[in-house]
């Protein structure tokens, strides 16, 4: 009898089990590389928010009434709501006089996706 050469049913079904248990993996990757993504575009886009308010406030006189101490919030900031998604930016500045010729400004970001997250850059503005 001649010997045929090929593969048996059970290799084909244990190859098949294999490559399938590859491709699971394959996809939880691409899921939780995705969320990742999506999250670093968030703290990307805080953190432009956090900086061109500091950078706003730098800009101004020392004496300005955007620059009195205490919390000065900005709720849902305009422009700042992601296409697809379900929430937006809100802003906190929070300016406290150190000295006669000091101020410490803090700049807070906050958004919700799935969890409270936030961004804070602080500077300090001479006289």
């Amino acid at each position: 009898m001649k010997k045929e050469k090929g593969f048996s049913l059970i290799e084909l079904l244990i190859s098949m089990t294999i490559l399938a248990f590859g491709m699971l993996a394959v996809g939880g990757m691409q899921i939780t590389s995705s969320k990742g993504g999506f999250s670093s575009n968030n703290v990307t886009t805080a953190t432009i928010l956090a900086q061109s308010k500091l950078e706003e406030l730098k800009r101004l006189s020392y004496t300005d009434s955007s620059l009195a101490s205490g919390k000065h919030n900005e709720e849902l900031l305009p422009g700042s709501t992601l296409p697809g998604s379900d929430f937006s930016f809100s802003r906190i500045c929070d300016i406290a006089d150190i000295s006669s010729t000091m101020k410490v400004i803090t700049v807070t970001v906050r958004w919700d996706d799935a969890g409270e997250h936030s961004v804070k850059l602080t500077t300090v503005r001479a006289k």
